[in-house]
């Protein structure tokens, strides 16, 4: 029987499967450790469709940053900063464990990923020890009333299929103070021979503590590039977002519109609701630093309107989502099959973003967390590019997709 479907047709039913959000990458190009300087990573400029014209994606370095946008853009980015999440321990048995932490539910009570945790029950302790150079180093003694640290489990979570562990810390203590000795920060599963310092893995900008994975679009940031944004009257506004597992765990069903978010975190303050109106207002861009921050500035305008807020968001963004706020975005280079990877969809289209994809494996870009960076801008108009192997500036003779 003939197929009947239309070409929009068929697109949509593309865009709601996750196979359709496959690609092959070679492992060579998963980045085990962050450029040096920050800002010396590789950067893939494309616009999106609301220009009305798809022009060849051009090649820069993430310096060039200030070139590439205009005075009076708005770049909004997340101030979240990296804990030390992942703790080792044992139970009563002396079988090892270990534990990822995900939110804070109480006061010291937080809802964690345990491995292994089929087989662990509630009312289960764990001991966590200090990490053998944490106290000897560590500058305040005081944080540290003993080497040892021990949790209960209160119950499981079905959402997460992690525990709910109830930390025993002294009554003027909290936990995440003592993360700092028993904690480390916990890097992806992909990134196995880094050595990169904790520091490389938070953006020069991280201020509130709380996430378990760095907004990674923000890496490529240092103070002095800042500070050139500055001087040419590109804004900087924060909002928060606590990166958790909503944002890295992968998309398990095949249709992606039934995939359910994990809630995380957020808060967009007045000033950058503000500094938001303002920007529209006067003809400027709002240029989101990262998936998390699309999720953040989307996530507190899902009324309509952009308004403050703070509290929890499970927003999900694929193709054929209504913008609210967001004109462009900053972010690096996703895993197939992923949540991120259908939000940068939603904003430039599935099939052109994997052609994009294609073209940045073609030229040897280094992919996720410590990777490289696209730019994807409402135009590229007069933008110049840079020779995609030598990183030579050149002039821009690449003419658009329509010519």
């Amino acid at each position: 029987m003939k197929d009947s479907s239309s070409p929009q047709e068929k697109d949509l039913e593309l865009d709601c499967s996750v196979a359709s959000y496959d690609y092959k990458l070679p492992p060579e190009l998963i980045a085990q450790n962050p450029a040096v300087p920050r800002d010396s990573s590789r950067l893939l400029v494309v616009d999106s469709p609301s220009s009305g014209i798809e022009t060849a994606p051009l090649h820069h370095i993430f310096h060039d940053l200030p070139a590439l946008l205009g005075s009076g853009d708005l770049l909004v980015m997340n101030n979240t900063r990296v804990i030390p999440a992942r703790l080792y321990g044992h139970k009563s048995t002396g079988a090892k464990i270990q534990v990822l932490l995900l939110e804070e539910r109480q006061h010291n009570c937080w809802l964690a990923l345990v491995k292994p945790g089929k087989s662990f029950k509630l009312g289960a302790k764990i001991v966590f020890e200090a990490k053998q150079l944490g106290i000897g180093d560590y500058k305040d003694y005081s944080l540290v009333p003993s080497p040892q640290l021990t949790a209960t489990v209160l119950e499981t979570d079905a959402a997460t299929g992690g525990r709910l562990l109830q930390f025993n810390v002294p009554a003027e203590k909290t936990l995440v103070q003592l993360l700092e000795v028993f904690g480390e920060v916990p890097l992806p599963p992909y990134i196995t021979t880094s050595k990169a310092a904790n520091e490389q893995y938070q953006t020069v900008y991280a201020k509130q503590p709380g996430a378990i994975a760095a907004p990674t679009a923000g890496l490529h940031f240092t103070p002095e590039l800042l500070q050139q944004l500055r001087d040419r009257k590109i804004n900087q506004a924060f909002v928060t977002l606590h990166v958790g597992v909503g944002t890295f765990r992968p998309v398990e069903v095949e249709d992606v519109t039934t995939h359910q978010m994990h809630e995380e975190w957020i808060e967009v303050p007045v000033a950058t609701v503000e500094q938001i109106r303002a920007t529209k207002a006067a003809g400027g861009r709002i240029i989101a630093v990262g998936t998390t921050a699309v999720r953040a500035l989307e996530g507190a305008a899902q009324s309509g309107n952009l308004q403050p807020f703070c509290g929890k968001t499970d927003l999900f963004i694929y193709p054929g989502y209504q913008w609210r706020v967001v004109d462009g975005l900053i972010t690096n280079f996703h895993l197939p099959r992923s949540s991120l990877l259908m939000l940068v969809s939603a904003l430039i289209g599935r099939q052109r973003l994997l052609n994009i994809y294609n073209e940045a494996i073609a030229f040897g870009y280094r992919f996720y967390s410590f990777g490289d960076a696209m730019l994807i801008l409402p135009s590229t108009v007069g933008v110049g590019s840079r020779d995609p192997i030598n990183h030579v500036s050149t002039p821009n003779f690449i003419k658009s997709a329509n010519d």
